[in-house]
């Protein structure tokens, strides 16, 4: 009891934000310290957990997603910097607004999620040519120049983007940011809004392709490296909002 104490009051530290990573990191990033590494549970619900890891269950990285992750709890401490939370009035379970030291379990959902999305938008934004750089590797002409390999799978450091399909992601990165910023009772139209974007500014001959790059930039979102979970679980649901429509 008085170790899971320690681990509790820890939680709550936002010193700990700074190194809280999910599963799915932890799944695809430590093949080269500690062997493989395992998605799933145990007997029965061995399935259901691994979907959930991998974003394949068609909630935990779809939207509208939950408020809080089934598997992964999300707010037993601060679930954003303490920065970010006072920016958008969110109370703690201690109704302190903005601080460390407690619990945001009852925290309001409305405010959260948005908050959770203006994040991602704010990360994305703030470096979005490097970031479609990034992702184009994922393109049809990515990732094909001679480099040397790792244990990680999805690690791929030296790989070379698609030159061809840079301008398109960035176009579709920047709807997604659009969408990821919308106040929470413009959400949807905003979503409505990307989905338009997307279509009339991206060809069907390229939608593939650019999909094909979303993909590569949302399997390589990582916690707590690019966003902590409760940001990065927005950014790869509109990713995939994008890539559902793209791949029509």
């Amino acid at each position: 009891p008085s170790l899971n104490a320690w681990l509790d009051a820890f939680e709550k530290r936002e010193c700990y934000l700074a190194f809280k990573s999910d599963y799915y990191t932890h799944v695809k990033d430590i093949p080269p310290q500690y062997g493989p590494g395992y998605d799933g549970g145990f007997e029965n619900k061995r399935l259901a957990m691994q979907m959930n890891v991998l974003g394949k269950d068609g909630k935990s990285w779809e939207l509208p997603l939950s408020f809080d992750d089934e598997l992964q709890p999300l707010y037993r401490g601060p679930p954003l910097p303490i920065c970010v939370l006072k920016a958008a009035g969110i109370q703690g379970d201690n109704e302190q607004v903005g601080v460390e030291g407690t619990s945001y379990e009852k925290a309001d959902p409305v405010k959260m999620d948005e908050a959770c999305r203006h994040m991602a938008a704010w990360k994305l934004a703030s470096n979005g040519a490097n970031v479609a750089k990034f992702a184009a590797r994922g393109g049809p002409g990515g990732s094909k120049n001679p480099r040397k390999t790792f244990g990680a799978e999805l690690a791929d450091p030296y790989a070379s983007p698609d030159e061809q399909v840079i301008a398109s992601v960035e176009d579709a990165l920047q709807s997604v940011c659009v969408a990821l910023l919308a106040p929470s009772n413009e959400h949807e139209s905003a979503l409505a809004g990307m989905r338009n974007d997307l279509e009339a500014n991206i060809t069907r001959e390229k939608g593939r392709d650019v999909a094909s790059a979303l993909c590569y930039l949302r399997d390589r979102t990582g916690v707590p490296r690019d966003l902590p979970l409760a940001a990065a679980r927005q950014l790869r649901a509109h990713l995939n909002a994008a890539i559902d429509v793209l791949y029509k």
